[in-house]
């Protein structure tokens, strides 16, 4: 059984990204059912921790930078920053630092 950490709440991160248990688990690279009992046990695997905290640096920074529908459209918008890819597509490839390097460039108002 993999090692369990209960530092995060993947129910809380879900909602602050405004994503439901599906497309959760295709960013996350696991199934509905396996973001149903992530969220029932309050826990996440210690082999998805690093990309659920950075989920969380995204939600984060995200909320300080937009409004919430704001914060929804900019996870879902092609950016010229990002090759042209929405956040999302980034964050399934791996490359959530990305995303949060987008963000705190719009933060520092310095985001093209």
């Amino acid at each position: 059984m993999p090692a369990i950490l209960e530092k995060i709440d993947p129910s809380d991160v879900r909602k602050r990204l405004g994503l439901g248990r599906e497309p959760m688990g295709h960013l996350m690279g696991v199934s509905q059912k396996t973001i149903e009992r992530w969220e029932a046990s309050g826990r996440v695997p210690a082999s998805q921790h690093h990309l659920m905290e950075q989920l969380v640096e995204i939600a984060t920074l995200g909320m300080e930078v937009y409004t919430a529908e704001g914060f929804a459209l900019f996870l879902q918008t092609p950016l010229p920053d990002l090759g042209g890819l929405t956040p999302v597509e980034m964050i399934r490839r791996g490359r959530a630092d990305d995303v949060i390097a987008a963000l705190a460039a719009d933060y520092e108002g310095l985001g093209g």
